[in-house]
């Protein structure tokens, strides 16, 4: 099998019915983040109508991250026995039912059950389309990872720029309805061509290193962990800055509220920019280079965010930062992957996924001990950290 830090390239041209399951991944990834940023615009308005305080409310939103934990490593078995595809398609439905819940709750108990189910669907979908975009990849045999995570993060701007435009026509209940149509409706078109059709393993491609019932060797689990770690780096910093961007920028350098706000638009255009030139970028430098770069590049812009004097330098940190985590949590996912399976993407998912939930709360300790622009270079530490796990695992063999 190819070294990790071998430069990829194509070596056979993909059949019109790859052709096809790509595009049908690739919509699947843009429905998740579409409705997930549908629900997100939709928070404020919930909060409103169950009465629940700002801390009930954050207590409830952990509805959603617990629910995803939990389900992720669940999703892994059941990808290895029923197939990733008919899994992706399931929990296509079901997250596109489940978003309707949240407005019809009336009390924060309520509302923190029905965000345990979004959750566990949210999870689920993340864990079954990343498994079937590995097998993908190796069929491909093309380094496209980066292109699925570039539709979610279309697929999330899509999601919140169209909730922010209906947010004052249409009700919350009305609006996630809608959203439910409209994934359901994508679900039945794309998830035809998920179960009328599996991956071809290519034959170079077998899994010595898991038995049938998915346990890993103890060399795989360790490898499988370290680069869960990676996407954890990058998944924290992501986290951060969607939390506490906006903060950092009005509170500490005076900008103007609406300024503050573009932080992290500017930085998740940049990410979605880097993860649309990934696959480029991964054929010409390979996976170790991209990883060690992209994590050095995130190091340094976030210096630049989190230290600089100025509101527009701090902006130009936040896009150079996106653009330098772009790529590095789809490639450690599909390392994982392609060393284990659905259970290897189970568990670098759960692991990035908890890094996401512990930036925010981490950055607020360190904010309340230093200082708000202090605890943001942790981001920068991270990923500096993603980039030198990145080149001590440059000669880990895939398989």
């Amino acid at each position: 099998m190819p070294l990790i830090n071998k430069p990829l390239t194509s070596h056979i041209t993909p059949g019109h019915d790859l052709t096809r399951l790509r595009i049908a991944l690739t919509t699947f990834f843009a429905l998740d983040g579409f409705v997930f940023a549908g629900w997100v615009v939709r928070i404020p308005a919930v909060k409103e109508q169950t009465g629940a305080s700002a801390s009930t409310l954050g207590l409830a939103l952990l509805g959603v991250s617990a629910g995803a934990v939990i389900t992720m490593m669940l999703t892994g078995r059941l990808c290895r026995r029923f197939g990733s595809h008919p899994m992706t398609v399931a929990c296509g439905v079901l997250l596109s039912l489940s978003v309707t819940l949240p407005p019809l709750t009336h009390s924060a108990g309520t509302l923190t059950a029905v965000l345990l189910v979004f959750g566990a669907a949210y999870g689920g979908i993340n864990v079954a389309m990343n498994s079937a975009a590995v097998d993908l990849v190796a069929a491909l045999r093309r380094p496209v990872m980066p292109s699925f995570h570039a539709a979610f993060s279309l697929g999330g701007m899509i999601g919140a720029g169209l909730g922010g435009l209906v947010a004052g026509q249409l009700s919350a209940t009305r609006h996630l309805l809608g959203l439910s149509l409209i994934g359901l409706l994508v679900t039945a078109l794309a998830g035809r061509t998920l179960l009328r059709q599996e991956v071809p393993t290519p034959p170079d491609r077998e899994d010595h290193d898991t038995d049938a019932g998915g346990t890993m060797d103890g060399r795989v689990r360790l490898l499988v962990i370290v680069f869960g770690l990676i996407a954890l780096c990058t998944a924290y910093g992501e986290g951060a800055l969607a939390d506490w961007g906006a903060l950092h920028l009005e509170q500490d350098l005076d900008a103007h509220p609406g300024v503050a706000a573009a932080g992290y638009s500017c930085f998740a255009l940049a990410m979605t920019i880097g993860r649309l030139s990934g696959t480029t970028l991964l054929e010409r430098l390979g996976r170790t280079r991209t990883l060690v770069a992209g994590g050095t590049t995130a190091a340094l812009g976030m210096l630049l965010g989190s230290l600089a004097p100025s509101v527009w330098a701090a902006l130009l940190g936040f896009a150079v930062t996106g653009l330098g985590l772009a790529n590095i949590f789809p490639v450690a996912v599909e390392r994982a992957g392609a060393l284990a399976g659905p259970s290897g993407v189970a568990v670098a998912s759960t692991l990035g996924y908890g890094g996401m939930l512990l930036g925010p709360p981490a950055i607020g300790f360190m904010a309340d001990w230093y200082s708000l622009s202090t605890a943001l270079t942790s981001v920068a530490a991270l990923a500096a950290v993603a980039a030198v796990i990145g080149f001590a695992t440059r000669r880990a063999a895939v398989g």
